[in-house]
C-alpha cells in the first residue's frame, strides 16, 4: 500500500512537472504490455512450484530416476527411490499395490519387464510443492513401448500425482496415482 501511495505521488508528479501526454498509439501499446505482462505472471503461476529449493531439486531428481526405473525396469532402482515403509502404494488403471513388494515386482518387473521389451517414460509440466517432511508432484507423462510378446507398439498419455516424505534427511517416494487423460463426452468420465 505504502509503496502504491509513493508511486502514485512520483506520478503525479512527473505528470505536473514535464507536462507531457501519450498518443492513442502509446496508450494501446501500455495496455498490450500489461495484458502479455499479467499473461506472463498467470502462466507462471499455473505451473509454480513451492518450497525450498534444494527439496524441489531433490525430488525433480527423484522423478527422473523414477522414469529410468521406468525405462529399464530396474528394481533395485524402485528400492533406492521408494520408502521401505509397508505402507506404500500405488494405484493404476490395473489394480493397486501396497508395500514396496507388491510395488517393485507387479508394477515394475512384471508389468513394465514382462509386458514390455521396451519402454520410454516422458515426463513433462511437472509442478512439485514441498512442507516440510511431505512433498507431492504432479505431471502429465507420454508412454512408448513396445510389447514383448509380438513387438506390437503402444502409446499412451496420461497424469499422475506423486507423494512423497522425508526420512532421515532424504527424500522417499510413498504413494503413485495414475490415470489416463481426461475423457469428455456424454455419460463419460465418472
Amino acid at each position: 500500500m505504502e509503496w502504491s501511495i509513493i508511486v502514485f505521488r512520483k506520478a503525479i508528479w512527473a505528470e505536473s512537472a514535464m507536462r507531457f501526454t501519450m498518443t492513442i498509439t502509446q496508450v494501446k501499446l501500455s495496455l498490450l504490455g500489461c495484458l502479455i505482462l499479467a499473461a506472463a505472471v498467470s502462466f507462471d503461476v499455473a505451473g509454480q512450484t513451492s518450497g525450498a529449493q534444494g527439496d524441489i531439486d531433490k525430488i525433480q531428481h527423484l522423478i527422473a530416476e523414477y522414469a529410468k526405473a521406468v525405462d529399464t525396469a530396474d528394481v533395485m532402482l524402485v528400492r533406492e527411490i521408494w520408502s521401505n515403509s509397508p505402507d506404500v502404494s500405488f494405484i493404476h488403471p490395473l489394480g493397486h499395490e501396497q508395500g514396496i513388494d507388491q510395488v517393485a515386482e507387479n508394477v515394475f518387473r512384471h508389468l513394465m519387464g514382462d509386458t514390455f521389451s521396451e519402454r520410454k517414460l516422458s515426463i513433462r509440466d511437472v509442478s512439485i510443492h514441498t512442507y516440510g517432511d511431505t512433498a507431492w508432484a504432479e505431471f502429465y507423462w507420454d508412454f512408448a513401448a513396445k510389447f514383448r510378446k509380438d513387438g506390437a507398439p503402444l502409446a499412451t498419455k496420461g497424469r499422475e500425482t506423486q507423494i512423497y516424505h522425508k526420512e532421515q534427511g532424504r527424500w522417499r517416494l510413498v504413494h503413485v496415482h495414475y490415470s489416463g487423460m481426461p475423457v469428455t463426452g456424454e455419460g463419460r468420465g465418472f
